[in-house]
C-alpha cells in the first residue's frame, strides 16, 4: 500500500510542475528584468509590453496610449474581471511604464501585475 502511494504522489508532483512550466506569453518580445520571488500565473490575462524605445503593445498590436485607453475600456466592459500584466523592458523608461500603469487603473481594473522572468541564482546584494 505505500509504495502506490508513493507512485500516486510522484505523479500528483509530475502534474503540477509539468502545468506550471507552460505558460502562455501573449506580448511581444522583450526583456524583462529579473525576480527570484516571482510568481508564476497562468489564469486568462491581457498582456500589455512597453519596449526600450518607448513603443506600447496591447496583446501584439501597437498602440498609443489614447488607442489602449479605449481598447481597455473595451475589453473591461466585456470583462469586468480583467486581469492585465504588463511587462517593460528592462532598458524601458520607467516613467512609461508606470504612465500605463496608471492608466490602466483609472480605467478600474483591479487585478495589475508587472511581469517579470524567473531568475534561479540567487544575487548577494
Amino acid at each position: 500500500m505505500v509504495p502506490l502511494i508513493d507512485c500516486m504522489f510522484l505523479l500528483l508532483v509530475f502534474f503540477i510542475y509539468s502545468m506550471l512550466s507552460m505558460v502562455l506569453h501573449r506580448g511581444i518580445k522583450i526583456d524583462l528584468p529579473e525576480a527570484r520571488t516571482a510568481p508564476v500565473h497562468k489564469e486568462d490575462y491581457l498582456s500589455i509590453s512597453v519596449t526600450k524605445g518607448g513603443e506600447i503593445y496591447l496583446e501584439q498590436t501597437p498602440v498609443t496610449l489614447e488607442e489602449l485607453g479605449g481598447r481597455l475600456r473595451q475589453s473591461r466592459a466585456a470583462q469586468p474581471d480583467l486581469k492585465v500584466f504588463i511587462g517593460g523592458d528592462r532598458e524601458a523608461r520607467y516613467e512609461l511604464v508606470i504612465q500605463v500603469m496608471d492608466l490602466v487603473r483609472q480605467i478600474g481594473v483591479s487585478q495589475v501585475a508587472l511581469e517579470t522572468k524567473w531568475r534561479e541564482t540567487p544575487e548577494k546584494i
